[in-house]
């Protein structure tokens, strides 16, 4: 699914993504990430490859993400975007695409992760279903 630019945009400018994947009980679990733009998909990087989330991916690939914009529409509600997709696992280039994502969430100068030699970690690319929400982007 092509992304509106409205809503790259969004994620561009730093809008934190609230991440949920489905764990093994079926009981969603959410978590905040910082998400990048790659094409139409979206993108999220992690050190550990152990984390919750991502063994949620491997085994269940449905994922949602959330994203608030400080716009607000009549009558009073904050644009927002509810991104429905399936997400896979890419492994190594977590440091790369973190220190990318740090000069917008952190700032220009940042070193990030602020280790030497971190572990290659993994990527998670997001393949976007369908979009829902408050905004230009909303379907």
């Amino acid at each position: 699914m092509a992304l509106h630019e409205g809503l790259k945009d969004l994620i561009r400018g730093g809008a934190l993504g609230h991440l949920v994947t489905v764990g093994r009980d079926g009981a969603p679990q959410v978590t905040v990430v910082w998400v990048g733009v790659d094409g139409d998909d979206l993108v999220t990087a992690h050190l550990n490859p152990g984390q919750q989330k991502l063994r949620n991916v491997r085994r269940d690939p449905r994922v949602v993400l959330s994203f608030e914009s400080d716009v607000v529409r009549p009558p009073g509600l904050h644009e927002c975007a509810v991104v429905h997709g399936r997400a896979s696992i890419e492994e190594g280039g977590a440091p790369e695409l973190l220190q990318e994502l740090a000069r917008t969430y952190l700032g220009p100068d940042v070193k990030f992760p602020p280790m030497d030699d971190p572990p290659p970690g993994v990527r998670m690319r997001i393949a976007v279903d369908r979009v829902t929400g408050v905004g230009p982007w909303a379907g």
